[in-house]
Parts: structure tokens; sequence; C-alpha cells
């Protein structure tokens, strides 16, 4: 039975431990005599620290220890900011200005200056309000437009407060004149401006840390939520100026991350040093309100794209140039998101046989952008979709009868893009004609005939979404038998909500023929010795899944030999079958278990750690949103919402649906509620708290989701797995507003940007209707 079809009836394995309130999420744990930190935070958003002033905070009740920015310099650390290498035009240089842990040069309001170590929590918090900062206010640099003005120089090493200007992924000048001289003679172009408005990550469960220091052996232990222990540690000990083995990084259970927990933070850093000073493990956990200021945020860029067609529809050539808003610093992954993962989104679905993808990103005074589900595909996604709707209006054409025209057929595939990438497999044409059927899409213009006999407006929105997933190839599985006829299964990647234990230990069971009870999962501590990159980018069913089955493979291979052995017959006529090795043909056997512990007996091992490299794959669905517009107060109403998505072969159908309604949700949110807004001229952040940031609620879901799954299995690694993730933030975003825009009359709300609020959706109502 395959683990996709047994899913269908069976639990997940981490449901009781958590509907039942025993998870160990970061607050829980109490390591003993633990200290407790709070941080003074900046409340510019650029300035100067002229002074510190903590002798009153320093004689505080049950303080320990006040850190300053002189306390970390003095422990040999500098600058924390971790990315690896993006090529500008002509070969320049990334610009990656000095991140401190605790900041003399605040760069953003909430960057932490000083550190309170205490008995307490609470005792922290009441000595950090007693600590005096004397600033200098400097002028702040806020929103994109203000930074590639560059009136005031942020940094010394980037000039004009540029970080980089990507060529794209394959540079050829070339290839641009010949992208400008398509668009110049083209019949007809299209062109289209998109604002992918900042957001914050708002993850269930705040950021925390624990760091612990062993003077005995001169090592530390950090205690943080995580996406990957094996990828935190490698940021950690680099910051830190030790070697991997002096520390140790574990992650348990992680309420939510979607990318942003990926990063190296200061305050991880900070505690590991104030832990070393004051000889105690010493905690910190984030407040909401810090969370706002302090945790890396997403998108905030600008897409300007030019699609060529010729008379008769056919796209020719693609131009987008996209600018982004990087914030104070880089962080983790923070110019790749916007740059390598945007590119490799496009042409999407379509036949566009050259593409000119150009990327700027900049700096600024505001919290820093790191990945957030999607990472810099649904951005692509977004301005590809507006694109294509806009060429439907200049050339009079049905969009969708636009986008069919141009799909890439299933006899071009594999297919290679301009872009670089190859589509390994894929049914766009099945894809989206399935999604017009599941929608109902032919009936459309009755149902538009009901709502407006009810005074309401409805519209229907395409996405043609295809994305890619795997990032980062490398991924290992550990197999050990530790006796008691169990496996522990070790792997790398982080289950922050994605039912790891659950498909992982199925996938190895079904893989085995045993009992996926014998099988215990195990992650988040580098103690495990397995190596990889985080659990982002749709890519630990892919990448660690193939690590299970190759590692589960040569583990069988080893095993082989031991049975001949101990059966006394050939390797060759020895098949492993149920659980046991046997002789073919006899009813001679030995159970794994039983291979296992006699290996063991004779000093050998079946223990098995292998690495995998899985390569990119290429996710992609056609998601359609059918809307209700009360024109006399602008709600809008999601009535149905169909998605009809090719994941690869499924691991576990129910898994996959859960992930897409949970990326649904974060796409309707930018779609319709969030906002990271701050003041143009001061840079304070003006929603910083939920009271102001708009976020989506059950009700916002649809009335109706129509889902199905349209797998064409991955032909590059040997599960047939693509990805799914972030299917639905990439493609909502665009169907919603497309919905939106078809509803509303005489073209009001075709360059409506998100989030399309009630108040934007009444007035475009006014303009479209002639109120």
């Amino acid at each position: 039975m395959t683990s996709s079809a047994r899913s269908q009836h069976e639990a997940r394995i981490e449901d009781d431990v958590l509907v039942r309130g025993q998870g160990r999420f970061m607050d829980d744990p109490r390591l003993p005599n633990q200290a407790y930190a709070a941080f003074v935070r900046s409340p510019h958003a650029h300035a100067r620290v002229v002074a510190v002033n903590a002798e009153a905070a320093r004689k505080a009740k049950g303080v320990l220890a006040v850190l300053t920015a002189a306390d970390i310099t003095a422990a040999g650390i500098g600058g924390i900011s971790r990315h690896p290498p993006v090529a500008g035009r002509g070969d320049a240089k990334m610009a990656m200005p000095f991140r401190p842990v605790l900041a003399e040069k605040p760069m953003h309001v909430g960057d932490p200056v000083a550190l309170v170590v205490a008995e307490t929590a609470v005792l922290a918090l009441d000595a950090a309000d007693l600590v005096q900062v004397d600033y200098e206010e400097l002028t702040p640099v806020v929103d994109l437009d203000a930074a590639m003005q560059a009136a005031t120089q942020l940094f010394p090493d980037a000039p004009g407060n540029l970080c980089v200007d990507w060529p794209g992924p394959m540079p050829s000048e070339q290839n641009e004149r010949e992208v400008a001289n398509i668009i110049k003679q083209a019949p007809h172009v299209a062109r289209v401006r998109v604002v992918h408005q900042r957001m914050v990550v708002a993850s269930l469960e705040t950021r925390g840390a624990t760091g612990e220091y062993n003077a005995a052996n001169e090592s530390y232990t950090l205690y943080a939520c995580s996406q990957s222990a094996d990828g935190m540690r490698g940021q950690a000990a680099s910051i830190m100026g030790v070697p991997n083995d002096k520390l140790r990084v574990i992650t348990q259970d992680v309420g939510g991350a979607f990318g942003m927990k990926t990063t190296c933070y200061p305050e991880y850093i900070a505690v590991m040093v104030a832990a070393r000073k004051v000889g105690r493990p010493v905690h910190w956990q984030s407040t909401r309100s810090e969370a706002f200021i302090s945790d890396a945020q997403a998108r905030d860029a600008v897409s300007e794209a030019e699609l060529a067609l010729d008379d008769k529809g056919k796209f020719l050539a693609l131009r987008v140039r996209h600018m982004c808003n990087q914030g104070a610093y880089v962080a983790n992954a923070g110019i790749n998101i916007n740059t390598n993962n945007f590119a490799r989104c496009l042409p999407g679905m379509y036949r566009i046989a050259k593409v000119d993808v150009g990327v700027a990103c900049y700096f600024s005074n505001k919290v820093p952008i790191a990945p957030y589900r999607g990472a810099g595909r649904p951005e692509a996604n977004f301005v590809l979709g507006r694109a294509v709707e806009e060429a439907a209006r200049v050339v009079g054409m049905d969009p969708l009868r636009l986008r069919r025209k141009n799909l890439i057929p299933p006899s071009a595939i594999p297919c290679k893009t301009a872009i670089g990438n190859v589509y390994d497999s894929g049914d766009f044409p099945g894809i989206v004609g399935r999604a017009l059927e599941l929608s109902d899409y032919a009936n459309f213009a009755k149902r538009k005939r009901l709502s407006a006999r009810a005074q309401k407006l409805r519209g229907i929105g395409i996405s043609c979404m295809l994305e890619h997933s795997g990032a980062t190839p490398m991924e290992e599985a550990a197999l050990a038998f530790p006796g008691d006829d169990k496996i522990v299964l070790g792997l790398n990647v982080q289950s922050t909500g994605q039912s790891h234990a659950t498909v992982f230990g199925r996938l190895l069971a079904d893989k085995l023929g045993i009992d996926a009870a014998k099988i215990e999962h195990r992650h988040g501590d580098t103690a495990l010795g397995v190596t990889g990159a985080a659990s982002v980018g749709s890519r630990s069913a892919m990448c660690a899944g193939n690590a299970v089955m190759h590692s589960a493979g040569v583990m069988l291979a080893k095993g082989k030999k031991f049975a001949s052995a101990l059966l006394e017959a050939s390797e060759q006529d020895i098949q492993y079958r149920g659980g046991s090795f046997e002789v073919v043909g006899t009813d001679r056997k030995i159970s794994l278990f039983e291979t296992a512990r006699r290996a063991k007996e004779l000093g050998e091992t079946l223990d098995t750690k292998e690495k995998t490299n899985t390569p990119l794959t290429f996710p992609n669905g056609c998601h359609i949103a059918e809307v209700e517009i009360d024109p006399e107060t602008g709600h809008v109403d999601l009535v149905t919402y169909t998605a009809v998505d090719d994941c690869g072969n499924p691991l576990d159908r129910t898994i996959v649906e859960g992930q897409v309604h949970g990326s649904l949700a974060q796409g309707l949110g930018q779609a319709l509620f969030e906002n990271a807004v701050y003041d143009p001229v001061s840079g304070q952040p003006a929603t910083g708290s939920f009271m102001d940031y708009g976020m989506p609620h059950a009700h916002t879901m649809p009335r109706e989701l129509r889902e199905e799954l349209r797998p064409s299995p991955a032909t590059t690694n040997p599960l047939g797995v693509k990805g799914t993730g972030e299917a639905g933030t990439t493609a909502a975003i665009a169907a919603v507003m497309n919905a939106i825009s078809n509803a509303i009359p005489n073209g009001a709300a075709d360059h409506m940007d998100m989030p399309a609020t009630p108040a934007k959706v009444w007035e475009a109502c006014r303009k479209g209707m002639g109120n």
C-alpha cells in the first residue's frame, strides 16, 4: 500500500502530541539556573548612538549583566550578515555592509542596541527600561524611490544605496538588444507596473533563543526556532568564530516559519555571548511587538514588465525590471530571493522565445527583507499574470483565449526556456482545461447576471502559475538501528508544520515493508550529524524524500551482504521483501532487524548516512478565483476558488491539500489585507500591531474551495516529486486581483495595487460605475 493511499485513513503522527498541548516550543524548556534577556531597541530609523548609560539598570533588582556593542566587540565578534555572492553587471560585487549584533549606528526602528540579563523575564524588561541611550538622529531613507534617489547615503560601500544591479541568470548584452528590438518593432506591447507591498510574516510562534556556554570544553549550545539546525549552526558558528564542533544547535517544535526563521538574527548571537559572560543559560523570547520591528519582512518591490505580441496574439518577447527595497541589511538569502528566485519563474507556462530580466536591490532604513512563503515566486507570477491580462486588452482578445494560445504544449516538453531552465514534465493545457471544468467557467455569465440582480458585481480571474522548487539540491538522511526492532530516521530539514514525521516515516516504512510505528523520526539537533539546507523553497519532500530513499537503498545493499552470510547463500540468491531478507525459492529468511542485531554482534553495522542531490523541479497549476463585490461597501467576497495543481507524485494527498489551504490563506492575505506601512519621513512603522496590520481570517477563505491534483511526475528524481508548499501563495494573488479587475466595469480596477482593501475597491466601483 502506498503512503499516499494509506494516509487517507491515518492520522498524522504529530497530531497526538500537539492537540494534547505536549509540544515543545521555544518558550517551553527551562534549563537549570536559566536567566532571561531583554533587548533595548532603537526608537529611530536612522541614528548614531552617542552614549549608553546603563548604571541604573545594572543596579536594578535581579540584574546579572548589561551588554552593549563594546561587549560584543570585546568578545571578538564582527558582522552577522551571511549571503552567497550575487554578481552584478560587469561582475560588480554585491554590497554587504556590516550588520552588528548590537548597533552603534541603528539602521531601522527595532535595531538592538543593548541587552539586559536578569533572573526573570519581567525583571529583565523592567531593567531594560532603565537603560538610557543618547541618540543623534540622522535622516532616514524609507521608501524605494528615496533609496534610488540616494539623497542620503546609508553605507560607504554601497554607492547610491545600491546593493546589486543584477543582469539576470544568463546575462547577455546581445540578448538585451534583441529583446529591445523586438519590443520596439512589435505590433502590440503590453506594459504594466505592479507594486508588491511590504509584509510582516507574523508566525504563530514568535522567535526565541537560549544560549548556553560550557566552560569546561569551551563550547556553546544554541536552542533556537530554526528551519534547519545544521543551517543555523553554519551561520552562527561562522559569526561566533568557532568551529562547528564547538556549537550545537537544537530546534524543537516550531510554530510557523515560512522562510523567516532561516536567518541567524542578532539576538541569537547576543544570548550566547551573554551566557558566557554570566556563566548561566540565557533565554530570550520575542514579544509580538518586537516581532513587528525585528523579524525579517517580505516583498517590498516594484516590477515593470513589457510583453510584445504579434497581430495574432503570439507572445514574442518579455522584458522585466524588478526593483527591490531590501531594508537596512543583507539578510539570509535576501538577495537571492529577489534575483534568482524571481527570474527562474519566467516565462511561466508560456512560450516566449526571448526574455530579458534585470533586478536592482537597494538599501533603506526598514527591517531587512528575507524569505517568506513564495520568496520571489509570487512576485514573478503576479507581474507576468498582470502583463498577460493587459496584453489581452491591448490586442482585443479574450484573456483565456490568449493564455491558451501561448501555453507550452505537452509535445514541447522537455522544454528549455529563454531563462535557461528545463521543464522536464508538465501538461499545461491539461491543467488549465481541468481548472476551467472544475470552476464551471463556461456558466460564469449566468452567475454574473444573478449577482447583478442582487446589486452585486461578480468577476472571475485566472492565474496560470509556474514556480521552481528545490533551491539547494543537497540533503542527507541517516538510518540507525538502536535495537528493540526500531529504526531512527535522522533528518536535517526542520518540520515547522509540514508533517515530516508522518510523511518521511511512512515513506521509509513503505520502502522497507515494515510497520511505520517502528520508525522514529528525529530532527532539529546538530548532534544527529546530518547536513543539508533549510526546509524552504518547497524542497523538503523532494530533497529529503530522495535522501531517505537513497539511504534506505544503500542500507539494504549492506544488509543483503550480511544476510547472505547469515543464511549461507550467495548474495545473488538473496532478495528483500516485506521486512526480511530471504533466499529465493526457499522459506529461509531473516528479518531486517535481526540482520541489524547480528551485524552489530559481529562489530559491523547497518547504520547508514547518505547524501543526495536533487535537481530543481517546476510545480505548476491553474487557479481560478470568483468574487462577488458589494459596490456600496467595497467588500470582496471570495465565492469559489478552484485550484488544480501539478506537484508531481504526492507523497500524502491529505497533507498536500493542507499545504494548499495554508498557502492560499497567505496569498489572500497579500491580495486583500496585509500591508506593512512606514511613515515616509520618520521611518516609523505605522502598522506595528494587529490593530493596524490587516490579517486574513477564517471568513476570508472561499465559501467553496475546489481543488484537484493533476500530477505529471518529475523525471529528474526517483520519487517523481515536485513540491507544493508555496503554490497557493504564488497563484492566489493574480487570481484574486484579476477577478476584482474583471468584476468592476470600465477598467476601473485594472491597475489597482494590492492590497485590494474595501476603500480601494469602493473607490474603483464608484469610478467604474460612473457614480
